[in-house]
C-alpha cells in the first residue's frame, strides 16, 4: 500500500511533468526533470540491491538534484542519512566512517574532497554522483561502482524516513531516526496554513515560494515536502543573501516569504526599498528565536507581519506558529509568542523538579504530545516556556543555556571542551 507521502508528492509531480518546478541560478527544472533524476537514482540503487528500508547517505546541498533525491528516497521507503556539506572535510569524512551507509549520493565538488572520497572507499559503499546534467543526471563514482563493505549498516528500522542530527531542542544535539509517519503528519497538519485539505486532489499552483531553508536542517525537509504537497514552484537559493532574495521577491511577487530571523536584520540593514517587497503580506521566521523588537521594527518599516513558528528536528516541522488571522487579532496582546500550538499537537508546561503541570502563565519546561511525535507519549524539551489559555506559547529560554546559531544549537560545555 502506497504511503500518504508517496500519494501526495507523486500525485503533484505527475499533474504536468513539463511544468516548471524549481528555479535555481536562473534556470528552471521541471517536475519531469525531478522525476528523471529520481528514476536514475532508483535504477542505480536497485541494481546494487539497495531497496526499501536501506539507509542512503546524502550530502545535502540546496540544489534541485538534492530535492529530487529526497523525493525519490522518501517515497520509495528508503531512509535518508543526512550529511552536512558545510562541515570541514575531516568532520564530513568522520560522519561517513561512523554512519557506514551502504551508499552515498553527492555532487562532484564533494567527491573531489580527498578525505570524503577516501572515507567512502574505506567503508566500501556505493558512490553516486549528481552530475547537474538533465540527460544523464547520475553516474557511479570510479572505484565505488558496487557495494563492497562487509560491515555496512544497511537497514534502518522499519518506518524510519530520516536519520538527522537534532538541533538540540530535546537535549544535546544527537543523530536521531525520524519516522515516515511523523514527516507525513507534519505535512498534512501544515495544510492549515496553506488552506490545503489532507484529501485534496493534487494540483499545481501559480505561486512561487522563495526557498532558502537548509536541507541539512529539518526545516528544509519540511519546507520541501510542504511546498510540493501544495503544488507550488520553488525559487531555490543555495544560501540566503539579501540581493538574491530581493531579486526573487521582485520577480515572482510571492504573498509570503520566509527566512531565519537573522535575515530580517540583514534586510533592514541593507535598506531594501519598501516597494521591492510590496507583494508580501507576511514573512515567516523560524529555526531560531525572534526578538519581538526586531519583528516589530520590520513590521513598522515594511508593514509586513512577521509570523514566527516553533519547530524541532524531532517534530519534523513546526509544533506551534502564527497564522495571519491570529496576527491581526492577537499580535499586540500576545507579543513575543511563537504562536498557537498546531492542530493535532498537545502542549503543556511542567515543573522541572516535580514533573507536574503548572498553571497558565507560569514558566516551566515544555512538553509536547502527538501520535506522530516519538512514541506518542509526552516529549520533553529543554525549552523554558509559558502557555496561556488560548494555546499561545512563549519560549523564555533554554534549560541547558544552549547558544542558537542558524537553527543549530551549541551547548556551552561543548565549547569549553573544544577550547
Amino acid at each position: 500500500m502506497a504511503s500518504k507521502l508517496y500519494e501526495i508528492t507523486q500525485g503533484v509531480m505527475h499533474v504536468d511533468p513539463a511544468a516548471d518546478a524549481i528555479e535555481f541560478e536562473g534556470a528552471w527544472w521541471t517536475w519531469g526533470d525531478l522525476s528523471r533524476i529520481g528514476d536514475a537514482i532508483e535504477a542505480a540503487l536497485a541494481k546494487a540491491g539497495l531497496g526499501a528500508n536501506t539507509r542512503i547517505g546524502g550530502v545535502m546541498r540546496n540544489r534541485p538534484e538534492t530535492a529530487a533525491m529526497m523525493l525519490a528516497l522518501l517515497t520509495s521507503d528508503r531512509c535518508v542519512v543526512t550529511l552536512n556539506p558545510s562541515l570541514p572535510d575531516d568532520r564530513l569524512a568522520g560522519d561517513i566512517l561512523a554512519l557506514k551507509p551502504p551508499a552515498v549520493i553527492a555532487f562532484a565538488q564533494d567527491w573531489a574532497r580527498p578525505a570524503v572520497a577516501e572515507a567512502a572507499r574505506k567503508i566500501g559503499c556505493l558512490g553516486i554522483e549528481l552530475t547537474h546534467d538533465r540527460v544523464a543526471p547520475v553516474r557511479l563514482v570510479p572505484g565505488l561502482e558496487t557495494v563492497s563493505g562487509a560491515d555496512l549498516q544497511r537497514e534502518a528500522a522499519e518506518g524510519i524516513a530520516i536519520e538527522m542530527l537534532t538541533s538540540g531542542t530535546t537535549g544535546a544535539p544527537k543523530r536521531i531516526p525520524i519516522k515516515r509517519f511523523t514527516l507525513e503528519q507534519a505535512v498534512v497538519d501544515a495544510g492549515v496554513y496553506d488552506n490545503r485539505g489532507p484529501d485534496e486532489a493534487p494540483k499545481l499552483r501559480s505561486g512561487v515560494t522563495i526557498f532558502n531553508s537548509s536541507f541539512a536542517h529539518i526545516a528544509g525537509f519540511f519546507a520541501l515536502f510542504n511546498n510540493v504537497a501544495s503544488g507550488r514552484k520553488l525559487s531555490m537559493m543555495e544560501k540566503f543573501n539579501v540581493a538574491g532574495w530581493v531579486d526573487a521577491v521582485r520577480r515572482h511577487r510571492p504573498k509570503v516569504a520566509g527566512a531565519p530571523p537573522s535575515a530580517l536584520r540583514m534586510i533592514i540593514d541593507a535598506k531594501v526599498p519598501k516597494e521591492d517587497l510590496a507583494s508580501l503580506v507576511a514573512f515567516r521566521a523560524g529555526t531560531a528565536p525572534l526578538d519581538p523588537e526586531l519583528g516589530e521594527e520590520f513590521y513598522d518599516i515594511y508593514g509586513i507581519p512577521v509570523l514566527q513558528n516553533y519547530s524541532a528536528t524531532e517534530f519534523a516541522g513546526a509544533g506551534a506558529g502564527w497564522t495571519l488571522e491570529d496576527f491581526k487579532k492577537y499580535h499586540k496582546e500576545k507579543r513575543g509568542s511563537v504562536g498557537r500550538v498546531n492542530p493535532g499537537i498537545k502542549a503543556r508546561v511542567i515543573d522541572a523538579e516535580t514533573g507536574e503541570p503548572v498553571a497558565f502563565g507560569t514558566q516551566g519546561l515544555l512538553e509536547l504530545q502527538a501520535p506522530h511525535l516519538g512514541d506518542g507519549g509526552w516529549l520533553r524539551t529543554t525549552d523554558l516556556a509559558v502557555m496561556d489559555a488560548d494555546d499561545f506559547l512563549w519560549i523564555k529560554g533554554r534549560a541547558d543555556n544552549a547558544i542558537i546559531r542558524g537553527g543549530f544549537k551549541i551547548i556551552p560545555d561543548d565549547v569549553v571542551r573544544a577550547l
